[in-house]
């Protein structure tokens, strides 16, 4: 399979973490100095994911696709293989998203599917784990404060 995965223990429940992954991405998806701004989550099977990253130079990465699966409370699956007008796109990876209670804390995991192992290894070689684990310790943060 050609997955790439960072996971984190989060020292707080699954329902707090599970809100603030889902409802302030703006604060934490994107590492530092980059940001996100969500434009649009209809949050079902088939639903449009839209994000934009904006880099510290300027840059902007509009993210296009859809919902594969929203499973409340538990995991969410984009893709960016199909836009919202179902139109193909340029397949790059399909991303779940899972929260799990694990003791008295919660088990973060968050996954890269590619079709190839040419994506897989272009996405490790952008920086996969350094970006998405700093993404991590970013929602962390944010669910482990006060």
């Amino acid at each position: 399979m050609n997955e790439l995965s960072v996971t984190r223990f989060i020292d707080a429940p699954p329902a707090r973490v599970w809100d603030i992954l889902v409802n302030r991405m703006n604060e934490w998806w994107c590492p530092k100095p980059w940001r996100a701004e969500v434009v649009e989550h209809d949050r079902k099977p088939g639903g449009r994911s839209a994000m934009v990253m904006y880099g510290p130079n300027g840059e902007e990465m509009p993210q296009e696709g859809i919902f594969l699966a929203w499973e409340e409370g538990r995991m969410f699956a984009v893709t960016d293989a199909v836009t919202s007008d179902l139109q193909p796109s340029g397949p790059f990876m399909i991303g779940i998203w899972e929260v799990e209670p694990e003791g008295d804390g919660t088990r973060y995991t968050a996954r890269a599917r590619h079709w190839s192992d040419e994506t897989r290894a272009q996405h490790e070689a952008m920086g996969f784990i350094q970006g998405w684990e700093a993404a991590a310790a970013q929602l962390a943060a944010l669910c482990e404060a006060g």
